[in-house]
């Protein structure tokens, strides 16, 4: 019945976690009224050659005046997004044709060469309607079936020979036709955007002399025409004195998607979609094996423990052997046993800003739909973890006899704070001196400054005074004031060896969903299966906590007490692999040429590789930390 129960928690879990995502709770759907006029916004131009985004005005594109920056959030800045207005004019339910947005007489030399260089970089054109970023459609097959899919975006433009076998130009996507669906209110009559398509077209336009400022008339395009770029006209080519004319085509299509669902599609745009049951098939494999290693861990340990209790009542003159042999030097304080606490307190502030960002995502307060909310949230949380952080290395500090608590306390708030913000700010710089739009201004970095210096470090402060107040934790078994000569140890039991073969197996859990998060960050498309997400995690957790409880008890019947280190670095060592499968990916997956972008790619991933790396040490050593107090607590030692 245990099982049942379980399996159907499973499937509920897995069916609800992608329906939560699509729906934003606390946004309201918008309603429109015929003729309503919507705001057409303009986003970054991104790349996935350079991973550096820039301004939509970064180009000479139509201006309006002024230029209206949208209200941002914390997220949205790191990621680079600039959210402002537009010249683009939408009516609900209106269909238009050819409307001209604005001329220009002729590209300067810097003009053109700064569209050459975002068409060579491929650079795409991200816009807004409603909330929703504008997509190309992409018609593909699954299952013998056509599947509707978006590209975010579209290309700033393209290269092309006009002459067979002739030198390549360049030409600019000049004209965009708009598709909005629309889900129709039969009662009220109002309408809900639940779609964002662009189709985008060059085209040279020609016009009546002279230009009408006020109301142009364009002979490559008039009313009644919608197929006519289909039709051999000249492409808008980009070079010093060209003339080029913007326009626009606007067609709204009834939907039958309900405005809940309208993310259903943006959420297709990756090629390769996860295979659900082949990620299912995974997890259950590592499942299995954790059970299958928890099963034997248990059966031995209790062999074990009755075997020791056993020759204790009897009085036999046995000698003992295995872990017990080294009960009075087990819990002895390891080198360094400082800096052990510092990185337990920062693993549990990761570890609680991870766990709790995962349950608002599954529940869908993290969707896509909330731009830059995920980022926003794990700083926050973050910060407000700081308290577990200070607490947890207070209390194994003042375990390990530790005095000196403020110095403690001072690395806990600081040492991987200051770490990563080095990195950041030295990434920043770089994306500064390209110019980019992912450079953070001066008032976001205040910003993060006041979550670390306001927030996160009196809550390290606070914590560690409260966890160093309490009684410090006592010991099981008496520890000897001489430590015991270790025996010399096999080959297989080499500390570097065992460190490095314990983290393939939280790897090999993670590493399937990794590739898919990878994908969404550098490859920039959405990522929401978060329910997987959750699930892969727990996995991780658990087997984190078993291949280091495994290791570490083959370690204490070598005769081999010095634990403490080993027991985070068995599990933490799976980042290694993590770093190194993100450069296999970078080699692998994506096409970036530029140093600068090299750099930041690195850069980003060694930030994570060392989150991750406090993270599955910190599951680790407490799995171990109980289970070696937990079995020297069981047997009767004098």
């Amino acid at each position: 019945m245990a099982v049942t129960s379980q399996a159907v928690l499973l499937f509920a879990v897995l069916l609800c976690a992608p329906v939560a995502s699509f729906y934003l709770p606390g946004v309201a759907p918008q309603d429109y009224a015929r003729d309503d006029i919507v705001n057409l916004k303009v986003n970054k131009l991104s790349s996935t050659k350079t991973q550096l985004p820039y301004e939509y005005y970064s180009l000479p594109f139509c201006r309006p005046d002024p230029i209206i920056n949208s209200a941002e959030n914390l997220g949205e800045v790191l990621r680079g997004d600039r959210i402002e207005n537009s010249l683009y004019q939408i009516e609900v339910r209106l269909d238009e044709q050819c409307k001209v947005v604005c001329k220009i007489d002729s590209l300067t030399a810097s003009q053109s060469k700064d569209f050459k260089t975002k068409i060579d970089d491929e650079y795409r054109v991200n816009m807004i309607l409603d909330n929703l970023p504008v997509g190309m459609v992409k018609i593909r097959e699954e299952n013998g079936q056509p599947v509707k899919s978006y590209e975010r975006g579209y290309p700033v433009g393209f290269k092309a020979s006009i002459e067979e076998g002739g030198e390549q130009k360049h030409f600019i996507h000049n004209h965009l036709r708009f598709t909005i669906l629309y889900h129709k209110d039969v009662e009220t009559d109002l309408a809900r955007i639940v779609g964002f398509e662009v189709e985008p077209f060059s085209v040279k336009h020609e016009y009546e002399a002279p230009w009408d400022a006020v109301k142009p008339t364009l002979e490559t395009c008039s009313p009644g025409r919608m197929q006519y770029v289909t039709h051999g006209l000249a492409p808008q080519m980009v070079e010093e004195g060209e003339e080029v004319v913007f326009s626009y085509d606007v067609i709204f299509k009834m939907s039958q998607i309900r405005w809940a669902s309208r993310w259903d599609t943006y959420l297709l745009m990756m090629d390769d979609q996860i295979h659900w049951f082949s990620i299912v098939n995974s997890l259950m494999i590592v499942l299995f094996l954790s059970g299958m290693v928890a099963m034997i861990m248990l059966r031995t340990l209790h062999r074990d423990i009755s075997k020791y209790n056993q020759l204790e009542t009897a009085d036999e003159a046995q000698e003992e052997t295995g872990w017990k042999l080294v009960h009075g030097d087990v819990f002895r304080p390891p080198a360094g046993f400082g800096m052990l606490t510092v990185l337990i307190g920062t693993g549990v502030q990761i570890s609680g800003m991870s766990i709790v960002t995962l349950v608002f995502a599954v529940l869908g307060f993290l969707s896509p739909a909330n731009r830059g909310g995920l980022m926003t949230a794990m700083l926050l949380l973050f910060a407000l973890m700081g308290l577990f952080a200070g607490y947890f290395s207070a209390r194994m500090f003042k375990m390990l006899a530790g005095t000196d608590w403020k110095t403690n306390t001072l690395n806990v708030a600081f040492l991987f704070p200051t770490v990563v913000f080095c990195i950041f700010f030295g990434l920043n710089m770089l994306i500064w001196g390209e110019k980019s739009s992912g450079a953070v201004p001066f008032g976001t970095l205040f910003a993060l400054f006041f979550l670390w210096f306001g927030i996160s470090v009196p809550l390290v402060f606070v914590g560690s005074y409260f966890g160093f107040k309490k009684p410090a934790i006592e010991d099981p078994v008496r520890t000897n004031k001489i430590p015991r000569q270790i025996p010399e140890q096999a080959w297989y039991m080499h500390p570097i060896f065992s460190i490095l073969i314990g983290g393939i197996l939280p790897f090999g859990a993670v590493f399937i969903e990794l590739f898919f998060i990878l994908t969404s960050i550098w490859l920039h498309q959405f990522y929401y299966l978060f329910g997987f997400l959750f699930i892969v995690f727990a996995i991780l957790f658990v087997t984190c906590a078993e291949i280091t409880i495994v290791l570490c008890y083959f370690q204490l019947c070598s005769e081999d007490y010095h634990w403490w280190w080993r027991a985070f670095l068995t599990s933490a060592s799976s980042a290694i692999y993590l770093f190194a499968y993100s450069s296999f990916y970078f080699f692998t997956k994506l096409d970036i040429t530029k140093p600068v972008s090299g750099i930041l790619y690195f850069g980003y991933m060694f930030i994570a590789s060392l989150g991750f790396f406090l993270l599955t040490g910190t599951i680790g050593f407490f799995a171990c930390f109980v289970f070696v107090r937990t079995i020297y607590a069981a047997v009767k030692i004098d």
